[in-house]
């Protein structure tokens, strides 16, 4: 089994804490007991190099990841094998944020940072807003890299495929999709929402402090985390 979780901010999100560097992150993890994380910042993968440095010092799988945001504002959790494939994904998503500058004082510094936790720059231009590629665009430019496309957080209120959509899109080969942890029973969840029974279920914290990632609760059925990308899990 791998105790996961997928779903991580780092100090580049201007909602995480400026304590999520790339080494806190790794050794919260480790002391949860966790197995793989990614560090999934908002429309940028800047700071996922650094943890997965941070993380092979001390054995944990870090993988590359970003939630993108569309422009139906529905999240996106967006995983990659490499971070080739990450860049590549994070090239095109940048490429269609507004050119909007970030305003620190509002919205919190956009810190990009190396292995040892020095800060090597702070991102300028606003993470936190909607992109101009529709649910179908983002989707295809995924599984065009390699990539895994995750609806986010879908038993939300805001930002959620199903709150801005009302519906899963079935002409998209989703294979997976993001319940979060506000939703305590999850059979009662899927009870009310047989459609989703057919999707693999993630449970990630979302965490934008250190306190907040998953305690080894979440597993899948296999020992490496590449495994999701070849299908291997089922």
């Amino acid at each position: 089994m791998l105790y996961y979780d997928f779903h991580i901010h780092s100090a580049l999100s201007p909602c995480g804490d400026e304590d999520m560097t790339p080494n806190n992150i790794v050794n919260m993890a480790k002391l949860c007991g966790l197995d793989a994380i990614a560090v999934s910042d908002h429309n940028s993968v800047k700071n996922a190099k650094a943890a997965i440095e941070a993380g092979k010092r001390i054995g944990l799988t870090v993988l590359p990841a970003m939630e993108v945001e569309t422009e139906e504002s529905v999240h996106i959790l967006t995983l990659y094998p490499d971070m080739e494939s990450a860049e590549e994904a994070a090239k095109a998503v940048y490429n269609a944020l507004p050119d909007i500058k970030n305003r620190p004082e509002i919205f919190g510094r956009q810190l990009i940072m190396d292995a040892d936790d020095n800060i090597t720059g702070i991102e300028e231009r606003l993470l936190i807003s909607p992109t101009s590629l529709s649910v179908n665009s983002l989707f295809d430019m995924v599984k065009s890299v390699g990539g895994l496309f995750i609806p986010a957080h879908i038993d939300r209120h805001s930002y959620s495929i199903l709150t801005a959509l009302g519906f899963m899109p079935q002409d998209l080969d989703i294979k997976m999709v993001e319940i979060s942890k506000n939703t305590t029973d999850l059979t009662a969840y899927l009870e009310s929402r047989p459609e989703l029974k057919k999707y693999r279920i993630l449970r990630n914290s979302d965490a934008h402090y250190l306190d907040q990632l998953s305690e080894r609760d979440a597993f899948l059925d296999t020992d490496n985390a590449f495994n999701l990308f070849k299908g291997a899990i089922s």
